[in-house]
């Protein structure tokens, strides 16, 4: 019996352009990531480098750019949140029949962007639906290490068989059944987060 539900963020409440980055670093003529570049993002992501190292980095990389120009590439991936998905978790957190949870791999600029494309009342409402909001960067952690489950289930005694995890990335699920938690690999653009309750994968 499921009585813990722990969300993602991107694509799961709020939509995302993922290719949208890669198309904007192109324009600034940043085409691939090293491994050297993969590795910064990944330790920006997990809080272990600040947002003014993340983009000198790239600005020392890359001199010809501005970092305005790079923190509107790396934001280029977020877009809107649907209001019926917001009202969706709103419902959830008043009923009480679950603890509520999320789970996102993010850093301080998408954060940041996302505050102010919100305001931050209507960010601080969302954030309010769950018992812990758990930021990859600000926990040192990130997804689809076991580690960063492992942390989630002890911290607020939850069990594994007890607990569903969504997310629209597989290796992400993936590596959180390992576990014996129960996931949704949520398709996006075929399938919606508001609809949990009908998706026939899921029991509870």
């Amino acid at each position: 019996m499921i009585k813990n539900i722990i969300f993602d963020y991107g694509d799961i409440f709020i939509n995302l352009d993922k290719p949208a980055t890669a198309r904007e670093l192109h324009k600034l003529g940043i085409d691939d990531f090293t491994p050297e570049m993969v590795s910064t993002n990944q330790a920006y992501e997990k809080g272990l480098i600040s947002t003014e190292a993340f983009l000198d980095f790239y600005h020392q990389q890359f001199p010809n750019t501005t970092k305005k120009a790079l923190i509107n590439a790396w934001n280029a991936i977020l877009l809107d949140c649907p209001k019926h998905r917001l009202d969706f978790i709103k419902q959830l957190a008043n009923d009480k029949k679950y603890r509520l949870f999320l789970l996102s791999n993010t850093n301080d600029l998408h954060i940041s962007w996302i505050q102010e494309d919100w305001g931050i009342e209507l960010y601080n409402k969302f954030k309010e639906n769950f018992e812990k909001f758990y930021l990859s960067h600000e926990i040192h952690m990130r997804k689809p290490d076991t580690n960063i489950y492992e942390f989630v289930l002890q911290e607020n005694n939850l069990k594994a068989e007890e607990s569903l995890f969504i997310d629209d990335t597989k290796e992400n699920t993936d590596s959180a059944a390992t576990l014996g938690i129960h996931v949704w690999n949520l398709i996006p653009g075929e399938e919606d987060v508001v609809d949990l309750f009908k998706h026939k994968k899921v029991l509870f």
